[in-house]
């Protein structure tokens, strides 16, 4: 057995975790990973590759480089708002998943405001420390250009990030008593547990429908809520999403969607439901 066969399953979840990073597709990280294997499987030896976790990473960053800017192209006549491909992680996870702050959902949506170039930079560099000398190599540009994209990315990233998540403690009892509000079909109860200026956002993708913008404001927000949930016989449970404790929303059927959510001091912020059939399927 080579060094690859004895090494690979160790490495793959940070090579699907960067392919993942940059992307926010799942089925595309899957893909990605694959082509890592074959190249990295066709070469005749590895023996001149020191780090070899680092050289399978920078190789799955730039495929994902490539993938990603057809996806941006795609992304501009994407039918409504375009959430990330929610990730199943710890006990749930078909495989084991590399998880930090940039996996999250949050973090990945900020990513979206990221040039290609600046997004490849802040996570090669902020998730798995490659030098900028490495970075160069995938963007083709100079490493002195590389550390100027990823400092741009982090002031980026900081000045639109949401404030740092409450406890997990927390975060349960607010998720349970959503879910319980939720089902009963309780208003009050739901306005009592969204912040007034909460924010609400569907992702159908034109497959199911959703809502075309985000819909703003508490009142506005249980609204919405309430009037999907009375058509349909919807009900939630928990799973960890993204590194976090989430909401699967299943209908008669099956999951019909997956809620991402952001608290803080104790009120719900933010709803991100994916609906999009396409992007459920690793959930599925």
């Amino acid at each position: 057995m080579g060094r690859l066969e004895e090494e690979w399953a160790g490495h793959r979840p940070a090579v699907f975790g960067a392919a993942y990073r940059i992307t926010g597709s799942v089925a595309d990280a899957e893909d990605i990973v694959q082509d890592v294997w074959l190249r990295a499987s066709a070469r005749e030896t590895l023996d001149d590759v020191r780090d070899l976790r680092a050289w399978l990473v920078t190789v799955a960053a730039r495929r994902a480089y490539d993938v990603l800017g057809s996806a941006h192209a795609r992304r501009v006549e994407y039918v409504g708002p375009w959430l990330p491909e929610p990730l199943l992680t710890g006990p749930d996870a078909a495989e084991p998943v590399l998880m930090d702050e940039t996996a999250g959902t949050a973090m990945l949506v900020v990513m979206e405001e990221l040039t290609p170039p600046e997004r490849v930079a802040f996570v090669l560099h902020q998730a798995f420390e490659v030098p900028y000398e490495q970075i160069a190599g995938v963007l083709g540009r100079s490493a002195a250009a590389c550390r100027q994209l990823a400092s741009r990315a982090r002031r980026k990233m900081a000045a639109a990030s949401p404030p740092p998540p409450g406890s997990p403690g927390e975060r349960a009892k607010v998720l349970e008593a959503f879910r319980s509000a939720y089902e009963r079909k309780d208003e009050a109860a739901l306005l009592a547990l969204l912040d007034p200026e909460a924010a609400y956002t569907t992702d159908g993708g034109g497959h199911v429908f959703a809502a075309r913008k985000v819909i703003a404001g508490a009142g506005r927000v249980a609204t919405a809520l309430l009037r999907v949930g009375g058509q349909r016989a919807l009900r939630l449970s928990f799973a960890e999403v993204n590194g976090r404790r989430e909401l699967l929303v299943h209908g008669r059927h099956g999951l019909v969607a997956v809620d991402t959510v952001e608290i803080e001091d104790g009120r719900i912020t933010v709803i991100r439901r994916v609906l999009n059939p396409e992007k459920l399927a690793s959930v599925r």
